[in-house]
């Protein structure tokens, strides 16, 4: 194999690629980018982690046809710190690949192309289109509430399901749901329920940041994969039963508050300074038209600060986890938010208003 690729083309590829290539492998073609040069001047990059697996189209000159597999984070480093501007050569053969750019020259060790392990799609029977910018705003609203718990595996991803005639996306840890409804595309109906995994979203977010167009979704019970033009990433879904989250959607709550999110999770941020790392409370006051968040810490002292509010109904106290309260505030994009409240005890719901496509359920805390 024989190619040279400009070095921003090679950067800009490999850095897609090789964010999916765990650090640490026991079998060595992990660690490795398969790199596939043809005879129409393109050449793919592909890596996996056996659960996700990137593949990304380039153009380059290509003088011979080939493929072989080399050391992804080796690869990428080279091409970052190669001179602006370069060409860079690639040239494999026995087991070695040397690359080379204006004076600096790379002899690296290279593993067989037939040893490179491909994610078996299998047949994927649902077929939609999303527009990149709505598939963004999913995630962004989205993935704050994903679960870090490994044990409760089936919390570890984005719920994708039809009802209702729409779209809906959501994820919850327990503590908190985040859910987007968007508008049912064609061809999503009759589509499984689905649990995208959270390393498949990151990496499907920092593709969108680079696309203005739309996205081809295809998936089944299994799998899913996401064209992106020049990227394709497919991933294997969370086999697993995720949570009716719609019983904890409370829908009888009374007592609405309206506040302006940017100024109140800014007054949250500033008593939660002395909130102690383990429980991060911070009480709520609610008084007609008042509101005063404080902050009790046995170690550090006190906290209080009075925000301003639209609240009317009868007067309590509820306690909330600072950093969750601030996640959700930090998605809502207007001025003003609802926060419809029960009692101390029941789960808050918090949108911008009836109308808006997310909706967030946060469970209040003991203060």
């Amino acid at each position: 194999m024989k190619a040279t690729i400009e070095r921003a083309t090679l950067l800009k590829s490999l850095g897609h690629v090789q964010s999916v290539v765990e650090r640490r492998n026991t079998i060595p073609i992990l660690s490795n980018v398969l790199i596939e040069a043809a005879d129409d001047g393109t050449i793919k990059l592909m890596a996996t982690d056996l659960d996700l697996q990137v593949l990304e189209t380039i153009e380059a000159q290509v003088d011979q046809a080939g493929a072989t597999t080399i050391s992804a984070h080796t690869l990428f480093d080279i091409a970052r710190k190669l001179p602006e501007g370069s060409q860079v050569s690639l040239t494999a053969a026995e087991g070695k690949m040397q690359v080379v750019a204006g004076r600096a020259r790379f002899n690296l060790q290279t593993l067989p192309r037939d040893d490179f392990p491909v994610i078996a799609e299998g047949e994927l029977p649902t077929k939609f289109v999303l527009p990149a910018a709505t598939l963004r705003q999913i995630i962004d609203k989205t993935r704050f509430a994903i679960s870090t718990e490994e044990t409760r595996y089936y919390l570890n991803g984005i719920f994708f399901h039809v009802a209702d005639d729409v779209l809906k996306a959501a994820a919850t840890d327990g503590h908190r749901l985040a859910r987007v409804t968007v508008a049912r595309p064609d061809g999503a109906e009759g589509m499984p329920d689905v649990i995208v995994p959270r390393k498949c979203v990151a990496e499907l977010r920092k593709l969108l940041d680079e696309i203005d167009g739309t996205v081809e979704v295809s998936l089944s019970n299994t799998k899913i994969r996401f064209d992106l033009g020049s990227a394709v990433l497919t991933s294997k879904l969370i086999d697993g039963t995720f949570p009716d989250y719609s019983r904890v959607i409370p829908t009888g709550n009374d007592k609405l508050l309206k506040i302006d999110p940017k100024s109140f999770a800014q007054g949250v941020d500033r008593v939660a300074t002395i909130a102690s790392e383990k429980t991060r409370a911070v009480k709520m006051a609610l008084d007609r038209d008042r509101i005063t968040l404080s902050v009790t810490s046995p170690e550090n002292g006190t906290a209080a600060e009075e925000v301003p509010g639209d609240y009317s109904a009868s007067g309590f106290e509820i306690g909330f986890n600072a950093r969750y309260l601030m996640d959700i505030l930090a998605q809502i994009e207007g001025d003003s938010v609802e926060v419809h409240l029960a009692d101390a005890a029941a789960p808050t719901l918090i949108r911008e208003n009836d109308k808006a496509a997310a909706l967030y359920v946060l469970m209040p805390m003991r203060v």
